[in-house]
């Protein structure tokens, strides 16, 4: 992309002859060697390398001539006054630091202002909101979307390829880190969605487990890592497990429009039926936090519900998977917000426990069985759970099944009759809600597995944390305005916070 100037009006002359000397003299190299014999010589690919790495080195030192410009005019001002109330009267020039950029290492020249027995301010650097480590922002900003895809091995290489820079293993994963500070602040404070008010606002909740390193494992599955014995030394046994996992709890929140359907939408009697569609999620939301536990995901998810209606009187759905704990969280959740929350169990869940039913009474493969899942599937739909569940029991009985099998057809219907109270599908349907986990169950895949899961990845705490928050933001389609609220922030922190109000006032930054 080629930034075209104005022809006169925005071009304010300077005196730059000398300043930008090493810059010109840069630019006439590689003007001379493209116009040279030996880069007639060689194909186009070895052209576009030798002209990046050349490029990159020609910006490299207009940006260094261009702090060189900023040091050299630099004002000074009367009285810098900490945030400790002392005033710095002894002012240094060319105090320096260093910073690595996407070009490469530049140095900062700035004026330091003094008092003996307190830090040394340097107004400079909030003008430049300048970070605390040596890594520039925008290292940070190629390094965050690529730490959220990969690991950060593959990151490093493709921080090389792009920059050409070398940044280390630990300081990618510190970058990142960095710059998750301010996601609570930023979703606590982001403007309302525009919603329809008749949509549907959808709440859900599960979680993922992620592979933990020993200190960042929860009390109790620590206990149980330590105490664990397995059979063989080289892999488990059926039955065991490492105990090294911490979950990952995921919440997210979405509108839908509502879409009335009936039970032959969902499960129709023939293949070839039209089907009316499922209700579509738009304006998702999501949030994942190993460090928090459910209760609080939960807290988290339902702040977003209510940022979005803020009166409660839209249709508010949550869908959830049977899980005792989390339906719990969510009742008194609600009943904590005064708002009217109706639970619905995921219906491809219900699936999944009566296939487990249809196979006590049907070879594996036979057609029969889909048959009758089929039928069962429609009645719990219509709002037969019981009797469903009840007529399990009762073929049950008659095919005289054995104790092992037994216990599994006492598992499914039990499980029909516990969670009949959340399988109103009827009033669902009518009502155009949707009825299944697919949008929860996707994050899950998504924000946790697809990046924590890598093979070999063993986590520590805060940085688990700061992937979860950062795949999160970029998820929902937030990270360009979070970017500019992040590094709005970081001036505040890092710069503005160290001076006293009448000095900060000389520390605007420009966007």
């Amino acid at each position: 992309m080629h930034t075209i100037l104005p022809a006169t009006a925005d071009r304010i002359p300077h005196d730059t002859s000398s300043a930008f000397a090493a810059s010109r003299d840069r630019f006439e190299r590689i003007v001379g060697w493209l116009e040279g014999p030996q880069a007639g010589r060689l194909a186009h690919g070895e052209l576009e390398e030798r002209s990046d790495v050349g490029g990159r080195e020609l910006l490299r030192q207009m940006l260094q001539d261009h702090l060189d410009v900023r040091a050299q005019r630099e004002p000074r001002l009367e009285a810098v006054v900490g945030a400790d109330g002392m005033a710095r009267g002894s002012v240094a020039a060319g105090h320096g630091r260093g910073l690595l950029t996407m070009f490469g290492k530049v140095e900062v020249a700035r004026l330091a202002y003094r008092r003996r027995g307190h830090a040394n301010l340097h107004p400079a650097d909030a003008v430049l909101n300048l970070p605390v480590e040596l890594h520039a922002h925008g290292l940070r900003r190629l390094a965050v979307p690529e730490g959220t895809r990969g690991s950060f091995d593959d990151v490093r290489e493709a921080v090389r390829w792009r920059t050409g820079q070398r940044p280390g293993k630990r300081q990618l994963e510190t970058l990142v880190q960095r710059a998750s500070d301010d996601f609570d602040a930023f979703y606590a404070e982001r403007k309302l969605i525009d919603s329809h008010p008749d949509d549907v606002l959808v709440i859900s909740c599960d979680g993922k487990g992620v592979v933990m390193r020993p200190d960042a494992l929860r009390p109790a599955t620590a206990q149980a890592a330590a105490r664990s014995t397995t059979k063989l030394a080289t892999r488990l046994s059926k039955g065991e497990k490492r105990d090294r996992k911490r979950v990952a709890e995921v919440g997210s929140v979405y509108d839908t429009a509502p879409v009335p359907r009936t039970p032959d939408d969902i499960m129709p009697a023939a293949d070839d039926r039209d089907r009316k569609p499922a209700p579509t999620a738009h304006n998702k939301w999501l949030v994942a936090s190993v460090v928090e536990d459910a209760a609080a995901v939960v807290s988290r998810v339902f702040d977003e519900a209510e940022r979005r209606d803020p009166d409660h009187r839209r249709t508010w759905i949550a869908l959830v998977d049977g899980n005792n704990h989390q339906i719990d969280r969510i009742q008194a959740e609600a009943r904590a917000r005064q708002v009217d929350v109706t639970i619905v169990v995921d219906y491809v869940h219900v699936l999944e426990y009566l296939w487990k039913a249809a196979w006590c009474f049907y070879d594996e493969g036979d057609p029969d069985a889909e048959r009758w899942v089929r039928a069962r599937a429609r009645a719990v739909l219509k709002g037969q759970a019981a009797g469903v569940a009840g007529a399990i029991r009762r073929k049950a009985a008659r095919e005289r099944l054995d104790r092992s099998v037994q216990s599994t057809i006492d598992e499914c219907a039990g499980y029909l009759v516990r969670k009949r109270p959340y399988l109103d599908y009827p009033t669902a349907l009518e009502r155009g809600w949707p009825i299944a986990t697919g949008v929860i169950e996707g994050a899950c895949r998504h924000l946790v597995k697809d990046r924590m899961d890598i093979t070999g990845a063993r986590w520590g705490l805060d940085g688990a944390e700061a992937v979860l928050k950062m795949r999160a933001i970029v998820s929902n389609h937030d990270f360009e305005e979070y970017w500019r609220y992040h590094l709005a922030h970081e001036h505040e922190r890092v710069h503005r916070s160290r001076y006293a109000d009448a000095t900060s006032r000389h520390l605007t930054l420009v966007a």
